[in-house]
């Protein structure tokens, strides 16, 4: 199939959007609502959950069964709690900062396709589990992600604290940085499904899912991925060591709330959109695609969320696991192995699509370049980070030799392993002849 087939199929298949009743677009955003916040509550009971078996702990386990009230007293919890704005914050953008974060979360979810086309129950109106869908699906969930990074900042700003502004700049930096990486990822998903339409990438992985041919692609979304959504170990905008709460030190009650519902939202945003784009979107996965009626009427939603619920799964296993990244390793590892991978990577896949498309080169060969190429990508990027922190790494011998504790003209303690006039290790008082001991 040419590309030029493939964009004509796509304004085919797009015209069955726009033309549901408007009671069927009202009933299909509360359901999106619904979904949302339902799997928001379910996801801070699985966290807690899924960590809490990861230390050898219970877990929420007392309201509803196996806890599954938890959540939903934690919400009540936090909207009775008291409301308090600090003096020097400016309270109108205080206010709107929240709503300006968790609006967007819930609009991405528009062109995320839930399944395939089924007959309204009670009806003969035949619409698809998708609320709408453009030519460029893709770049508008980007794009309105993308707005919630100034709720962010302008709450931060608004709260007249130091550490709520630095935990501003620090996220609208990271996301800048990781968003990058993300959008770079996904130029190859277009590449080969001829389209920027979520329902067309879908289609296009009828025969094969774009996450086992586009690997490096794969992996390059799902660490952006993280990084986009401020999660560990890339939550450096709230990091409680560095910033007591980061963006959000100020914030109490409802308000507090939303940036926490906005944040897990977001979560199962990039989810969705993973799910979509590398992972087949609705269709069932092998060996359950071998029965006919799998991608048919409302099975594709549960195969959808349960391909959700893996990246949910990874997102809290990655917190109970790795420790918080230094900012700067955070930052140079965006720029300096996501970044220009990504480049090569793309430049990759399109000389080898604009061979194939010219029959210039058999399947079977194609797939196993790419695999060649990918392997050698994952090589790159593991093994080229670990060479150049060892050429950084300060000499040996430098690291035990002698330490001047007034070298930078105030005298400061000496590190581990330095040694100062022959020994291992002095006081602070000791080492100035003008400090007396209780001076220092």
């Amino acid at each position: 199939m040419n590309a030029t087939h493939t964009v004509v199929l796509a304004a085919d298949d797009l015209s069955v959007f726009g033309q549901d009743p408007w009671w069927l677009v009202v009933i299909k955003s509360v359901l999106i609502f619904a979904i949302l916040v339902v799997f928001t509550l379910f996801n801070i009971w699985f966290e807690r959950r899924v960590v809490a078996r990861m230390q050898h702990r219970v877990g929420p386990n007392v309201h509803g069964p196996f806890g599954l009230l938890q959540s939903l007293a934690d919400g009540v919890k936090l909207a009775l709690k008291e409301d308090i704005v600090p003096k020097a914050a400016d309270k109108v953008v205080f206010l709107l900062a929240p709503i300006m974060s968790t609006v967007p979360a819930f609009v991405a979810f528009a062109v995320i396709p839930f399944g395939p086309e089924v007959t309204v129950p009670f009806t003969d109106i035949t619409t698809p589990l998708q609320l709408t869908d453009m030519p460029v699906g893709v770049l508008f969930i980007l794009a309105v992600a993308s707005i919630g990074i100034y709720g962010i900042v302008l709450g931060g700003w608004s709260s007249g604290s130091t550490y709520s502004l630095l935990g501003g700049l620090r996220s609208s930096a990271q996301m800048i940085s990781y968003e990058v990486a993300m959008g770079l990822s996904l130029v190859a998903v277009f590449l080969y499904a001829g389209s920027m339409s979520t329902s067309e990438i879908v289609a296009a992985q009828e025969r094969l899912w774009f996450g086992l041919i586009l690997i490096p692609s794969f992996v390059i979304y799902v660490i952006s991925m993280v990084g986009e959504t401020n999660r560990a170990p890339f939550d450096l905008p709230e990091a409680e060591g560095e910033l007591v709460g980061g963006f959000h030190t100020e914030y109490s009650s409802l308000k507090f709330a939303l940036f926490f519902l906005a944040e897990y939202v977001n979560m199962v945003t990039v989810s969705a959109l993973a799910t979509t784009l590398f992972l087949g979107g609705w269709r069932a996965p092998w060996p359950l695609s071998l029965w006919d009626g799998a991608n048919e009427g409302y099975w594709p939603v549960l195969w959808f969320f349960a391909k959700v619920l893996l990246f949910i799964f990874m997102f809290i296993w990655l917190r109970g696991t790795l420790p918080r990244l230094r900012y700067d390793q955070f930052m140079k590892f965006g720029w300096k192995r996501l970044i220009p991978v990504s480049l090569v990577w793309i430049v990759a896949v399109a000389t080898i699509r604009a061979i194939s498309l010219e029959g210039g080169i058999d399947r079977t060969y194609l797939l196993a370049a790419i695999g060649v190429v990918a392997v050698l990508f994952l090589v790159l990027f593991f093994v080229g980070g670990a060479e150049e922190e060892a050429a950084e790494a300060e000499p040996e011998d430098q690291r035990h030799g002698d330490f001047d504790a007034f070298a930078g003209g105030y005298p400061v303690p000496p590190m581990p392993g330095k040694a100062v006039q022959g020994r291992t290790s002095v006081s602070l008082y000791e080492s100035s002849p003008t400090l007396s001991k209780e001076q220092s």
